[in-house]
């Protein structure tokens, strides 16, 4: 996978959370994977077509999600992953998800994204590439999300 595809969503990372009262997001690591996401808890797949082809998984425990839907609500408290929690996190990854294409289109890369996927469950696997993909662990003020990247140019 070329990197130039992969800095878009990391960049998106780092510029939107903070906009939305989140400390300022640092990369933990970076691991080539291959085929499929285990999903940590709660994963949102989006998928992307035209000019740039495959999907991009954000993968998180359900107490990160729900340490996010409650920053994303201003702090209200979020004791279940309920349907409310959910929806932030969808609008979270289609934000992050939109930013990244916005990237992408900046370096003439004409692309449309799908409307996110929401699948809660821990140790299910996601099929996200035929081969190889590239996972970004992020820390976001303790709370680890994996950005699982798997795309290519058309």
């Amino acid at each position: 996978m070329d990197a130039k595809l992969v800095n878009p969503f990391v960049d998106a990372f780092t510029t939107v959370l903070p906009q939305m009262g989140f400390p300022q997001p640092q990369r933990t690591n970076v691991s080539v994977r291959d085929g499929h996401a285990v999903g940590l808890g709660v994963s949102v797949i989006v998928g992307f077509t035209k000019q740039l082809r495959g999907n991009v998984v954000y993968n998180m425990t359900e107490d990160t999600a729900k340490y996010i839907a409650s920053t994303m609500m201003m702090g209200m408290p979020v004791p279940e992953f309920d349907a409310m929690a959910q929806s932030a996190i969808s609008e979270m990854s289609n934000m992050l998800t939109a930013n990244a294409a916005t990237n992408l289109a900046g370096m003439g890369l004409e692309v449309d994204i799908s409307t996110p996927s929401l699948s809660i469950g821990q140790g299910f696997q996601v099929k996200i590439s035929d081969g190889k993909y590239l996972t970004v662990e992020m820390d976001i003020g303790g709370h680890a999300v994996e950005i699982d990247i798997a795309v290519e140019q058309n």
